[in-house]
């Protein structure tokens, strides 16, 4: 055959790259490539030196006989196919965990050969899921999971919280919850804080909860100096874990609170200028220290303090994690019987919670095993409360100004007025100096107020504003239900 009968390098490419992989588009218009009958998915934009296309696409030409081909073919061959794709129906990518066809979801055990766990309404089992169902995202810090043990009658949960040094019943129900709230692709579930004295375990109890989902790659991070290196990661697995923490800036806080709600992140798409890049992400997140000091408002309704105690007997890394390992698939195996047990509850959804997705949960995982997983959420949220107001001035002023307000009246005032009377009665006939933060103007004190809402409110004093012809203004008043609280003292 003469050359000028020869199909062109890019030509001969394109058509074993669709015979042999799926190419589809996500909604952000990235697209994807999916070795057939396969369930994970790569970007062939992809430039990683490990895993990327690309590199799939030149071993499968070599091993195949095809033949081995420079850059310039596979470019414009990548080219062609990325434009053929975004004709394609879209399909999103998944990290770990993934909703699946009749109210299943999947966890992806990480395996090359593709096995993942489907959790159905009436068990779970291991097989590999149809692409058009599930296309997995693998990054680097996804590790791979042992196969779950079956028919394990709940040991695997018992040998954890062996492992662990909970310091109650209570924190031990919760770390239950907030694991069988990683196994949902939908259920925003607050970030777990686990804290206790120094030698409690924090940190090895924090890589215990998060290689049950990550494998035993899985583990703790320092906290990244600035929100996109944070989102980052984030966005490159599925449960984030931060270690020690001794501090929270304002900045770290806000990114948090949308780590565990959900949040967009949007920038510039590199080498353009007027594309975009969309980042969407909401996941499990893990905290550890001892202490982070004050905790904003906002932050508070989403995190689950579980307290840890320094354990009565020792023993080396070695000796502890080698006997975590051998007890991983029972320890997962129970925890997948445990979803699925409580995902055929029924429960009433409390409304009076922020977190109402996970509140539910606990109240199935109540009715499913009888823990009290609801009470010991609400009462850590109690503690929580007490934090917040430990740690801010203003809105213990504001709860010993409420103590005089009779239970269903209110008080309304402007903002400056609110100001001058909270600051008297802080500096009060000593007039001791004002604390750094406290604020200057009514506005200041309105946005303050506004962020205390709902803690002022677990403590019976309802904080409101509106606007009349006069002005704008701002009510206090003492809800008729409210239970006195200990007065804080400053």
């Amino acid at each position: 055959m003469s050359d000028d009968e020869k199909d062109p390098a890019r030509k001969v490419i394109t058509d074993y790259a669709q015979q042999h992989f799926r190419y589809f588009r996500t909604a952000d218009g990235t697209v994807y490539a999916q070795r057939n009958g396969h369930p994970v998915a790569r970007p062939i934009r992809s430039q990683g030196t490990t895993g990327s296309h690309r590199q799939e696409l030149m071993v499968g030409l070599f091993r195949d006989g095809v033949g081995v081909f420079n850059g310039t073919a596979l470019k414009e061959a990548l080219d062609l196919i990325e434009a053929l794709a975004l004709t394609e129906d879209v399909q999103p990518v998944h990290i770990r965990v993934a909703p699946g066809f009749d109210g299943a979801t999947w966890l992806d055990l990480g395996r090359t050969d593709g096995q993942s766990v489907r959790i159905h309404p009436t068990g779970w089992d291991i097989a590999v899921p149809d692409p058009r169902e599930v296309c997995w995202r693998r990054t680097q810090l996804t590790g791979e999971l042992p196969l779950p043990a079956k028919d394990t009658d709940g040991k695997g949960i018992d040998l954890l919280l062996r492992l662990c040094n909970f310091a109650t019943a209570e924190t031990e129900c919760l770390a239950i919850a907030w694991l069988i709230g990683c196994l949902g692709p939908s259920v925003p579930v607050p970030a777990p804080f686990l804290t206790g004295p120094q030698g409690a375990g924090k940190s090895t109890g924090g890589r215990m909860l998060i290689r049950i989902v990550e494998g035993m790659s899985g583990d703790l991070r320092r906290a990244p100096k600035d929100e996109e290196n944070l989102i980052a990661a984030v966005a490159a697995g599925w449960v984030t874990a931060l270690d020690n923490l001794s501090h929270m800036t304002p900045d770290l806080s806000d990114a948090m609170c949308c780590i565990v709600t959900g949040a967009e992140n949007v920038k510039r798409a590199l080498f353009t200028d007027g594309d975009v890049f969309r980042a969407r992400y909401r996941r499990p997140l893990l905290l550890t220290g001892i202490d982070v000091g004050v905790i904003r408002p906002d932050l508070a309704e989403r995190l689950l303090p579980l307290r840890l105690e320094r354990p009565k007997v020792r023993r080396t890394e070695a000796e502890l994690w080698a006997e975590y390992a051998d007890a991983l698939p029972v320890v997962l195996g129970s925890l997948l019987d445990l979803t699925v047990k409580v995902r055929s509850v029924e429960a009433e959804t409390p409304t009076d919670l922020r977190m109402a997705d996970f509140a539910h949960l606990c109240a199935q995982l109540d009715a499913a095993t009888g823990f009290g997983a609801l009470t010991a959420y609400r009462a850590s949220l109690d503690d929580l409360n007490d934090d917040v107001i430990e740690g801010d001035l203003l809105a213990q002023t504001v709860l010993r100004h409420a103590a005089d307000i009779e239970p269903g009246a209110e008080q309304r005032m402007t903002s400056t007025e609110w100001l001058h009377c909270l600051t008297h009665l802080y500096t009060g006939e000593e007039f001791r100096p004002l604390p750094k933060g406290w604020p200057t103007t009514g506005k200041v004190l309105s946005d303050r107020l506004k962020r205390l809402q709902p803690t002022l409110a677990a403590r019976g004093v309802l904080i409101d504003s509106g606007r009349t012809r006069e002005g704008r203004y701002i009510e206090m008043a003492r809800s008729p239900a409210s239970v006195p609280h200990e007065q804080q003292s400053f």
